[in-house]
């Protein structure tokens, strides 16, 4: 009974730890207002690389979005990538800027946004900003990024959020809130305190001398995170830009969700096993805080994922005090319980209140259950490669 109760407190503990983190986060976040930054001056000359795979239904209505933020000597450059559809000339009529590659062999975001990288070598901007083509970019994010990266040489990300459709369901509801706990309310903690945040895939912008010699040519689900954390070992975390609005929504089809949720969670797993020990010890050998605080932010796994932790348990812990009448072990994992759920809590009361109501939030409690199997599969049949998700049933 001994070890059984080492190993559940054990096991208790490595789950209060990233609950903590959100709950810092959370808590800062919602406590604290960050006053926009000023930026005035001459805007940097920029480049807009949008990889586009089969994306001839929301393009153009993307780049209608973008090219009146465009400024004379701006260019806006979309990477037709392994298309069978007219993506190439919808862009092109739009006004963009167009590039064709073709590689069956090598598949997926990292190396199309190399393929546009390596295009605009030959007259180099100071600026390069990644932004996906099927998102909406609100007025003056374009600006306010760009001047933002410019002043501080560093990548700079954009608030991005998902907005579930007018008549989704309840589950896809939560998932819209656990979106903006992780995209929004957690960043804004970070940013509270100067630290860096993770980048998220689309309104990230670079200076030309970090992107240029970026690695992006990898077949990686989660390119985003892995480049992030490359860019902070190097020297350049980056910034999150909470002033700027990208938005995108979730796809209509039930396979595209559940396409997306696999290919983000497996991918968000696998880079916290391969990463986190490595860089929590970079951080403590250089004594670079802001590569902790990105160690520690990245540990955290998705939030349904660390519910169903704490649920299962909380189970054992209660049923093993039943039997052996030790409260240790479930007092930690109710203080963990405690601690999420109120994080939870406090994000929808300051961010998520238009998103649900409290009444049907109450069913997160259970909804983590439905995700199972996809946890199962990243046990059994991990997805390792980058596959689009269907957009329509």
């Amino acid at each position: 009974m001994i070890l059984l109760e080492i190993l559940i407190s054990g096991a208790a503990w490595l789950l209060l730890l990233p609950t903590l983190v959100v709950f810092i986060e959370v808590v800062l976040a919602v406590t604290h207002r960050s006053k926009p930054t000023d930026l005035e001056g001459e805007r940097p000359r920029l480049a807009i690389v949008m990889p586009a795979h089969d994306e001839e239904l929301g393009i153009e209505a993307t780049l209608r979005l973008i090219l009146p933020q465009m400024e004379r000597f701006d260019r806006l450059l979309v990477v037709a990538d392994n298309c069978s559809d007219n993506t190439a000339a919808i862009a092109a009529a739009a006004g963009a800027e167009v590039i064709v590659r073709t590689d069956a062999a090598q598949r997926g975001k990292g190396y199309a946004l190399d393929f546009g990288v390596r295009h605009l070598k030959a007259n180099a901007p100071d600026i390069v900003m990644i932004i996906d083509a099927d998102c909406q970019v609100t007025p003056g994010a374009i600006d306010r990024l760009a001047r933002l990266c410019a002043r501080t040489s560093r990548p700079v990300q954009a608030l991005y959020l998902m907005h579930a459709p007018c008549d989704a369901g309840t589950q896809l509801r939560i998932a819209e809130l656990a979106w903006v706990i992780k995209n929004q309310v957690r960043p804004e903690g970070l940013r509270t305190l100067g630290l860096p945040c993770q980048l998220m895939g689309t309104g990230m912008a670079f200076p030309w001398a970090w992107i240029s010699t970026a690695r992006l040519a990898t077949g990686h689900i989660v390119e985003d995170l892995i480049l992030g954390l490359d860019l902070a070992r190097a020297g350049a975390p980056p910034l999150f830009c909470p002033e700027a609005l990208v938005t995108s929504n979730f796809p209509s089809s039930s396979l595209g969700v559940q396409g997306q949720r696999t290919r983000w969670e497996h991918g968000h797993m696998s880079v916290i096993l391969r990463e986190a020990p490595r860089l929590f010890f970079e951080s403590l050998k250089n004594r670079n805080a802001g590569l902790m605080a990105l160690a520690a932010d990245l540990c955290v796994p998705p939030l349904a994922l660390l519910g169903l932790q704490v649920g299962l348990l909380w189970s054992t812990s209660l049923i093993f005090y039943v039997v052996t009448k030790t409260m240790y072990p479930l007092w930690i994992t109710s203080l963990t319980a405690a601690l999420l759920a109120l994080s939870i809590y406090l994000s929808w009361l300051r961010f998520g209140r238009h998103i649900i109501s409290l009444g049907n939030l109450a069913i997160a409690a259970v909804y983590p259950l439905a995700k199972i199997p996809l946890y199962l599969r990243f046990l059994v049949a991990r997805q390792l490669d980058w596959v689009r998700s269907k957009r329509d049933d």
